[in-house]
């Protein structure tokens, strides 16, 4: 082997899990933390675990509860949306919109 160019290896490294699980092991590192290991991964455990470390599941509920909100205004104001755009003027005919309208016609 070169010399200098590999890093230095720990023989008595330290993995810590977040639920309290110390593995010692052979390592470049001399410490390392992890979110979840052989003893508290569901798929070896057997339990179901919900890990939601970006939070992912709360922005969805958020945003659900957002639009439950907004289709119940909706449908407390009826159908045609809210009464501003019932209240909307007509629109004043142009020669150019009554040109369009006969050439449909035709």
């Amino acid at each position: 082997m070169k010399k200098d160019i590999h890093p230095k290896y720990y023989d008595n490294a330290v993995i810590n899990c977040s639920c309290g699980t110390a593995i010692k092991t052979g390592s470049t590192q001399e410490k390392m933390e992890i979110e979840i290991c052989s003893q508290c991964h569901p798929f070896y455990t057997g339990k179901k675990k919900m890990l939601d470390v970006t939070g992912r599941v709360d922005r969805f509920k958020k945003l659900t509860e957002k639009t439950a909100a907004k289709k119940l205004v909706r449908r407390s104001l009826g159908k045609g949306g809210s009464a501003a755009k019932k209240a909307k003027k007509p629109k004043q005919v142009t020669k150019v919109t009554a040109k369009k309208k006969s050439k449909k016609k035709k």
